[in-house]
């Protein structure tokens, strides 16, 4: 998963779409929709293989507590397998889920006690990618034209939103992002996810495919 090619030139590129590649269309639209992230998401019928990690997660910020728990609950009732059950930690509250067609998805709030009603609503979507070098990966992405917004050294760093996509792009060491999931860190063959570039068509070093999106 860490082959990659680059754009013999830069250009300004913000992150315009996410597309999961996925081996049934018609089962994984119905899951996303029964989950509620089918706006944020777009799906592709695809053969491409890969065992393992495949190096990101999607995260979904909320209000509270029994917001996690009732899109947890919402995943698995659709197919997901719990990969984390939802429980407190010193952050907050969250749990891990991997839906049917392998995507892992991490819901979580900042909150540990409730203070209203669980709703469905979400407040932010950020695509993690698991990357070996944070620091040469945002370098790579400033040198297109994203603008990092948040950077704590080589752990994470957060890139402003694009004005088109619903979803933030963020980067964290790859066997550290593992760890958080739950799952092992090795992984082989595609990351089965396109992200839509405002730009032009390029690879990152990690092997994550960007392309122009329509």
């Amino acid at each position: 998963m860490v082959m990659a090619t680059t754009a013999s030139t830069a250009a300004d590129t913000s992150l315009a779409s996410v597309t999961l590649e996925v081996a049934d269309l018609e089962s994984a639209r119905r899951f996303y929709s029964a989950f509620g992230v089918d706006t944020y998401v777009r799906l592709r019928a695809s053969e491409t293989h890969s065992t393992g990690f495949r190096s990101f997660t999607l995260a979904l910020t909320v209000s509270g507590p029994a917001t996690v728990d009732g899109f947890v609950g919402a995943a698995v009732d659709a197919g997901a397998t719990v990969l984390k059950p939802a429980a407190r930690s010193l952050w907050g509250y969250g749990g891990v889920v991997e839906a049917p067609d392998g995507t892992i998805w991490k819901i979580a709030t900042s909150e540990k006690k409730d203070t209203g009603p669980a709703t469905r609503e979400i407040d932010e979507v950020v695509l993690l990618l698991g990357v070996e070098d944070v620091k040469a990966t945002k370098q790579f992405y400033v040198g297109r034209g994203l603008t990092v917004a948040k950077s704590f050294g080589g752990k994470y760093a957060e890139f402003a939103p694009g004005q088109s996509s619903p979803v933030k792009l963020a980067l964290y060491k790859r066997r550290g992002l593992a760890k958080d999931l739950g799952v092992p860190a090795d992984g082989t063959g595609s990351h089965r996810i396109v992200l839509g570039s405002t730009a032009d068509t390029f690879t990152d070093p990690d092997g994550f495919a960007w392309e122009a999106a329509a």
